[in-house]
């Protein structure tokens, strides 16, 4: 057998199985805390851990949604979130986390993470939140505290306070970066627009309830929509 036969007996079966295998995502040493004090002279597809010797138990603890977030938008509304970069405990475990402030009638615009699914979790008041699936149908449901609820990966998704008090949800991303695409602000920036304003209202009608205001000691028919 020749040389070139040879190197090509061998390459082939290597790059078949390198395309079918799944990638090894195992964990390759116990922790890996984000180095945010190193100088980045190359870029990869995450962050660089800290020397071994220098990681502390602070580096597994974050207050950034111990705090309620500025609602004093057109939007009345906060969204946090803190992924590795802000959480060096996070860092190579393919998780980040969000909080969600709403005002009575507050909204968070129709928006996707490209990279991840959205778990959310209602700490108090009440919020109608929904998603679009690839074939257009809308899956819509109200949340009252204690309400799990989960927005699958890269599916546009929004949420809307419905009840007569602030409310509050805690968010957890699958991903280290989920990313955000806002739908509104990127295709029509001011999210004061009049465009804004009658998606806004769009997802009003969209609960097929003439007032969607909903008592929170007050369930009905159109809990589950």
């Amino acid at each position: 057998m020749s040389n070139l036969n040879l190197l090509f007996t061998i390459t082939i079966p290597l790059l078949f199985n390198f395309y079918i295998s799944p990638t090894n995502n195992d964990k390759l040493q116990d922790m890996c805390p984000t180095d945010t004090y190193s100088h980045r002279t190359m870029f990869i597809n995450g962050f660089p851990c800290k020397n071994p010797s220098n990681i502390t138990t602070s580096d597994f603890k974050n207050l950034q949604l111990s705090h309620q977030g500025s609602t004093d938008t057109f939007l009345r509304s906060s969204v946090t979130l803190v992924t590795a970069s802000e959480f060096p405990g996070l860092n190579t475990f393919g998780l980040s986390t969000g909080r969600t402030d709403l005002e009575v009638d507050g909204l968070v615009t129709p928006h996707t993470h490209p990279r991840s699914s959205e778990m959310i979790f209602l700490v108090k008041g009440v919020v109608i939140v929904g998603f679009i699936d690839t074939d257009s149908k809308l899956f819509q449901s109200i949340l009252r505290e204690g309400d799990v609820f989960v927005f699958p990966k890269g599916l546009l998704h929004y949420c809307m306070n419905s009840g007569f008090e602030d409310a509050m949800f805690y968010s957890v991303f699958n991903a280290q970066n989920p990313g955000v695409v806002d739908i509104s602000n990127a295709m029509f920036g001011d999210k004061a627009s009049e465009m804004v304003k009658m998606a806004m209202a769009k997802l009003v009608s969209l609960t097929k309830v003439e007032d969607v205001r909903v008592d929170d000691g007050y369930k009905n028919f159109y809990d589950e929509l």
